[in-house]
């Protein structure tokens, strides 16, 4: 029984034949098998214009895509993250201030790299210590594993750092790995993308005295009504799960990452991963993504934070008001550079007249590694998510294409 609010599109403002346009664009990819299936909604005021199901869960076989569909939905992950360390600022049980030495004493030694190789290297002491804003605006001098730009992120890979794909760590024994390796910079000086979202997951356990499956599901999955999302899919579930797949540039194929038969996402998987862990369905980050969309309050009455919390997040907090084109370090984002900020745990567009793709001031969005995004304009008042399961998010021009699309299609 779907919980969808449905509403014809031309009353919310939208022209049918080109909204219509949408999932056409996309059955191309289809027939040429660039993907098994792909999952679209479109929402404005809260009420489904469009809602797009095409497509299989897998190349060979699988099941006709539909709303039990559940997807990895890696990064989109860590704005659920960032909404529970909220839950805890709110009570004032931490500060954003707060160093993270504060919760985790293994990272009062960190250094910053400062000049050599992977294996041999010199290293200098940070300006101040990483805290907690760092870590939610991604300042914090942390990196992923496959970035394969800094010899930071070569150590990530000799320490088996490798984030949401981690198989042997909990999110102590990640922190501490971490804190024994150099940061690419001195907190607050730059931004860039890491594994800052797990050390926040970490956060929420210590603060909490509940681990993160747990703390999830009592403060946010639960009250949101969000019913299929999790870490750890159910054997009566595993069915539903999507096949996923990744692409591989040099030899121009597309192989089989992940299976329902053979997932990694099985019950008794120990790395709860902050910052990409969940498994969802399109409806149920819809309850999430809305409820952001309404202030912090979901469309079933669920309080899950202050709209001024909200606010606050969704606004640019990268120091002086700069971009992700003036303060990045890195070259990987979910999000093209120009013209964005970032918030608390979202990216925030700054200036739409020189985004990458059509969109509105106050824009907040996120995306995962195997191609899924949502997004919320404030001035449309549109929600649009889009899920499929094939990694990289780069491989094809999904996400800028599906954002010309779904602006073109309002009248």
């Amino acid at each position: 029984m779907t919980d969808y609010v449905f509403e014809d599109c031309e009353k919310l403002g939208f022209d049918r034949a080109r909204l219509d346009a949408v999932p056409a664009f996309f059955s191309s990819y289809l027939e040429r098998q660039k993907f098994a299936g792909i999952s679209i909604s479109v929402a404005r005021e809260g009420k489904i214009a469009l809602l797009s199901h095409q497509g299989r869960s897998a190349f060979d076989d699988g099941f006709e895509l539909d709303d039990s569909a559940i997807f990895r939905i890696y990064s989109m992950t860590k704005p659920i993250t960032s909404v529970a360390i909220m839950q805890l600022y709110e009570k004032s049980l931490i500060k954003l201030t707060d160093p993270i030495t504060k919760f985790i004493p293994a990272f009062k030694n960190v250094k910053v790299f400062d000049d050599g190789t992977a294996s041999e290297f010199t290293t200098r002491d940070p300006q101040r210590m990483i805290n907690i804003h760092d870590l939610l605006t991604h300042q914090a001098g942390l990196t992923y594993d496959f970035m394969l730009e800094h010899p930071v992120d070569a150590m990530y890979r000799n320490q088996h750092i490798n984030g949401a794909r981690s198989e042997k760590l909990n999110l102590a024994e990640l922190c501490e790995k971490l804190a024994e390796m150099p940061l690419l910079f001195s907190p607050g000086t730059a931004w860039n993308y890491s594994v800052a979202t797990d050390v926040l997951g970490h956060i929420v356990e210590l603060v909490s005295g509940k681990t993160l499956d747990v703390y999830f599901k009592e403060h946010i999955l639960d009250p949101l009504g969000m019913v299929d999302s999790f870490f750890h899919i159910p054997d009566d579930k595993r069915a539903r799960l999507m096949h996923n797949y990744s692409f591989d540039p040099i030899k121009r194929e597309t192989t089989l990452a992940d299976s329902p038969e053979r997932t990694i996402y099985r019950p008794g998987r120990a790395f709860l991963s902050g910052g990409g862990g969940l498994l969802s369905t399109m409806e149920d980050y819809f309850k999430f993504a809305d409820m952001l969309r309404r202030g912090g309050t979901g469309a079933n009455g669920a309080y899950i934070l202050n709209r001024t919390t909200v606010d606050k997040m969704s606004r640019n907090q990268l120091p002086h008001n700069r971009t992700l084109e003036a303060h990045g370090f890195g070259e990987f984002t979910e999000v093209a550079y120009p013209g964005t900020g970032f918030g608390l745990g979202l990216s925030v567009v700054m200036d739409s007249g020189v985004t990458v793709s059509t969109t509105s001031n106050g824009n907040t969005s996120w995306g995962g590694l195997a191609s899924t995004i949502f997004w919320n304009d404030p001035v449309e008042d549109m929600t649009v998510i889009m899920m499929t399961q094939l990694m990289p998010a780069a491989t094809y021009p999904l996400r800028p294409q599906l954002s010309q699309l779904v602006y073109a299609a309002l009248k």
